[in-house]
């Protein structure tokens, strides 16, 4: 389908959206694409020494040569968990027994089959899983156990995924995971010792989870940078779709216009092959439908390797001028790299006159969203959304009138970028995720170093609306010419360990409202 076609069908689905409805005759409904196979890629000794250590990826290829089983790998995980997670606390809740049990009968060739058979995964604690504790890290659900599980679960489950357990998060999705009172719980795998660094925002949970090598995936949700902002922090893969892209039908909700499911991964192949099979119409989410069909994810992310890495398509890079305000040095040496892969050009782009106006002051819409689906809570008990009351509170006190401005200001936003900055590039580096967010466009953080204090830094890639192949293939080739990606944390210390009960600092209900999503 051509980018033409693609943006008329992005605008009239925005504009359902935004008005409470769903486009479903615009354009051809995607067709199911066919089953995904990991190609036959080199599996790294390290990770043929310690299955903790592999990617999906190459999990999947050692358990088809046959040395690997699901069970070891599930087990090697639980061990983790169970040594480490009193420091990370990337888990809120542990499937363990289940999850071997699956693990086992894949081993046996029973149960689902598909791409991700025998592979362990962390799924956020929003995405209802059944049979399992959903809490949203919430009092407002506190008891709440799902009959069913989300489409995302389901895809991901039906193509032999393992739920080793619920991830951590922000209370409602709002802030850095804590407790439903502020106090904090998971720390950036890459700093145990100092929960005070930060570790992106309410996907912590299923970051740590895979950056401290207790699952081989995860899955989060976006609605203001929760998926690509732990990805960068904790030096992960992070894929937020174009809206609509993957279901979020079972999912507690944040903000109707601007929540988004997808990938936390350890590089640009394992986030490829989850939103494989995540992605794709789903009759119990209208914003699914009549859209562009899925591309082929797994082919982006191989890398074209002849006489050298090359990108797969030639690629105009959009570099806004603010690019290099922060970690200058870092940015400098990313944007050389890419600069140097043939078929990658870098293009200046400017932002317009009003950009700050437009992904600043309206960006504060979306709290009256929030609203619409708690109202009942917030008439019943506000005392049940703890720590992060005040941007519930916030958001009632938008006017009708204040929203419907918003909506304007965001329509005029996304001809500004999809018309001005966006016209002389295929994708564009961001400094920050909002913008994206906002309009519901595709983005992809993955990892390019090291700050002075060891913390990850990564790099965020805007992109036409369905082109999420075109990120995986700059991730990709980036990928293959680097190997910030493959690095780990060191594990936490047998001390650090058994001091994880100390206090750790809590959020005021002020901080909260200033950093939530």
């Amino acid at each position: 389908m051509s980018r033409a076609l693609n943006r008329r069908v992005f605008l009239a689905s925005s504009a359902a959206v935004a008005s409470g409805l769903a486009l479903q005759s615009a354009a051809p409904a995607s067709a199911a694409t066919s089953a995904p196979r990991v190609p036959d890629i080199d599996v790294r000794k390290a990770a043929q020494q310690d299955p903790s250590e592999a990617t999906l990826a190459e999990a999947v290829v050692l358990m088809r040569r046959g040395k690997l089983t699901s069970a070891t790998l599930t087990e090697a995980y639980l061990e983790r968990i169970q040594q480490y997670d009193t420091t990370y606390q990337a888990y809120a809740e542990v499937t363990g027994e289940t999850a071997l049990a699956a693990a086992r009968k894949a081993d046996r060739g029973q149960g689902a089959g598909g791409v991700l058979r025998g592979i362990p995964l962390c799924i956020k604690d929003n995405y209802f899983t059944k049979g399992v504790p959903t809490r949203c890290n919430s009092y407002i659900f506190e008891d709440f156990v799902p009959d069913e599980d989300a489409t995302a679960v389901a895809r991901l489950k039906a193509a032999g995924g393992i739920v080793l357990g619920k991830g951590q998060m922000g209370p409602l999705a709002t802030t850095r995971a804590t407790q439903p009172n502020g106090t904090v719980t998971t720390v950036n795998a890459w700093t145990p010792d100092d929960p005070s660094v930060d570790p992106g925002g309410s996907s912590t949970g299923p970051a740590c989870s895979v950056a401290g090598r207790m699952a081989s995936s995860s899955i989060g949700t976006q609605t203001g940078g929760s998926i690509v902002l732990p990805s960068n922090q904790q030096n992960l893969t992070g894929l937020k779709p174009t809206m609509g892209r993957v279901s979020i039908h079972g999912i507690i909700p944040l903000t109707f216009t601007r929540d988004h499911a997808g990938p936390l991964a350890r590089d640009a192949m394992d986030a490829a092959l989850m939103l494989q099979v995540m992605a794709g119409p789903d009759s119990q989410d209208p914003r699914t439908l009549g859209l562009p069909a899925v591309p082929d994810l797994v082919k982006a992310a191989t890398p074209v390797v002849a006489k050298g890495v090359r990108m797969r398509r030639a690629t105009k890079i959009g570099v806004p001028a603010d690019f290099l305000s922060a970690q200058k040095q870092l940015r400098g040496a990313f944007l050389d790299t890419l600069d140097s892969i043939p078929g990658a050009t870098l293009v200046e782009v400017a932002y317009p006159a009003d950009w700050t106006l437009l992904t600043g002051t309206f960006n504060a819409a979306r709290l009256a969203e929030r609203t619409e689906p708690f109202r009942h809570w917030l008439r019943a008990d506000p005392a049940k959304f703890g720590v992060s009351l005040l941007t519930w509170l916030q958001g009632l006190m938008l006017s009708g009138d204040e929203w419907i401005t918003a909506q304007r200001a965001k329509n005029h936003l996304l001809r500004e970028i999809l018309d001005g900055v966006m016209d002389r590039c295929d994708v564009i580096l961001q400094t920050g995720p909002v913008p994206f967010d906002i309009l519901g466009l595709p983005e992809i953080a993955f990892p390019i170093g090291f700050d002075d204090s060891g913390v990850p830094v990564g790099a965020i890639l805007g992109g036409q609306p369905y082109e999420e192949d075109r990120l995986l293939e700059v991730a990709a080739a980036y990928q293959a010419v680097t190997d910030w990606h493959t690095r780990r944390p060191a594990d936490p210390g047998a001390a650090l360990t058994m001091k994880a009960a100390t206090a750790r600092p809590q959020l005021s209900a002020e901080e909260a409202a200033e950093a939530s999503a």
